[in-house]
């Protein structure tokens, strides 16, 4: 069996809040001939918990088949320069040879992004083994904190960034993209366009039953879970929510606000400053307890700011299994691709207006029970097709065994042939 290593500081395991794209990959490679680890900093995103005990400098868990290599990092909290430390403390541990001496020589590495500097260590580890790198691009830094004004265009530490970015693209076998229009993007950047490959985030079916009717409640429960951070905009949820406890709908609706993020304080202080009585905000909880989750819910919100940087489409975890669980949903958001809108899952309306994200919310209330209905199933059928990790996994195989032909090819030349 082949060996992939996937470093991705931010890699969640199961059982604790968050995306797990990578363990969930790792778990169908194993059909396809593939044996993956993940590498990841021992500090988990959000919550800053701790995984290894103070004696330990890694450890190695293996969660379902799938082995999890956890690489000590210092605890931060917010996005200032703890945060800064942390990535790169990461970045630079997992060069180290001891780090990753008891896992077996990788035949491809992936180095992934949100912040470039694990890409990059991902690159380096490629070299040092002599083996096909992966770039793996969830976000596109720095044009996001360009775009949400964390950074400056100009600023030495965003020019610094923007040759990195190009570095990483040119050493790439491969451009792993989750977003459908990232080539647009790249492309400009010198970037052959056959580098790309478009691999978008996806569910584990199996997880979730397949979707029946919600039962009768007294009030339409509206759900939203996942981040709440300055892109989510749900200070625009909550006013949407103000404006239905102002002019209520024929029928009453409570919004469960399930998650953590940097502007949670706040959110929960203008609800109360609204005097909403319609919102509960609830703790994360653990991406397997989703599907359960959602099955209370009559319909879900997804709501994002007005950012150019949506223009290369969104990859959204959350927003793929609102739609494996069968129910519609209220799309409010500007990105060059609408999942919702294609599956014909929901309704969609421009992001930023309360007003209109509440007559839409008000709208799905008033529908006909198999007209919401039919929205969720549609929904349902789309992810099945198009976003199944058995699916993904397929395709993520395919590009492995395209960046091995060459490096095998070589090896054949070099290599005694006994040794083969």
């Amino acid at each position: 069996m082949k060996r992939l290593w996937i470093i991705n500081h931010y890699a969640q395991e199961p059982g604790a809040p968050g995306g797990t794209r990578h363990y969930s990959l790792a778990r169908h490679l194993t059909q396809q001939g593939w044996r993956a680890t993940v590498i990841a900093a021992s500090t988990e995103l959000n919550t800053g918990r701790q995984r290894l005990a103070r004696n330990e400098s890694r450890r190695i868990d293996v969660i379902d088949g799938v082995p999890f290599l956890w690489i000590r990092t210092p605890q931060y909290r917010g996005n200032g320069a703890s945060r800064l430390i942390n990535m790169l403390v990461f970045s630079l541990r997992v060069l180290l040879p001891r780090m990753t001496r008891e896992l077996d020589r990788p035949d491809v590495i992936i180095g992934s992004s949100v912040h470039p500097f694990a890409a990059w260590s991902g690159a380096i580890l490629a070299r040092r083994f002599g083996v096909p790198f992966l770039f793996e691009v969830r976000d596109l830094w720095p044009q996001t904190l360009i775009d949400m004004g964390r950074l400056r265009a100009g600023a030495p530490f965003t020019r610094f960034l923007r040759w990195l970015e190009r570095w990483l693209y040119r050493r790439a076998d491969r451009i792993i993209v989750l977003l459908p229009n990232a080539s647009n993007y790249i492309v400009p950047l010198g970037i052959p366009a056959e580098k790309i490959v478009w691999i978008p985030n996806g569910v584990e079916l199996a997880e979730y039953p397949p979707p029946e009717p919600p039962a009768e409640k007294d009030a339409f429960v509206l759900m939203y879970f996942g981040a709440h951070g300055e892109a989510n905009g749900l200070d625009c949820v909550l006013r949407a929510m103000d404006e239905l406890q102002r002019r209520p709908p024929q029928r009453s609706v409570r919004l469960r606000l399930i998650g953590d993020g940097a502007l949670k304080p706040a959110l929960v202080q203008l609800a109360r400053e609204l005097g909403l009585e319609n919102i509960v905000f609830e703790d994360p909880v653990a991406k397997q307890a989703i599907p359960g989750l959602a099955r209370d819910a009559d319909g879900f919100v997804f709501n994002l700011i007005d950012a150019p940087v949506f223009k290369y489409g969104i990859s959204s975890n959350k927003l793929f299994d609102f739609l494996a669980a069968g129910r519609p949903i209220v799309f409010s958001c500007s990105s060059s691709n609408n999942p919702v809108g294609e599956a014909g899952a929901g309704l969609t309306v421009p992001p930023g207006n309360p007003v209109v994200l509440a007559d839409a919310i008000r709208s799905l209330i008033a529908m006909p029970g198999r007209q919401r209905d039919a929205m969720g199933q549609a929904g349902r059928r789309y992810v099945e097709d198009r976003h199944s990790f058995d699916v993904l996994g397929a395709q993520l195989a395919a590009t492995l065994e395209q960046v091995q032909q060459p490096s095998n090819a070589k090896s054949a030349r070099i290599e005694p042939s006994g040794y083969l």
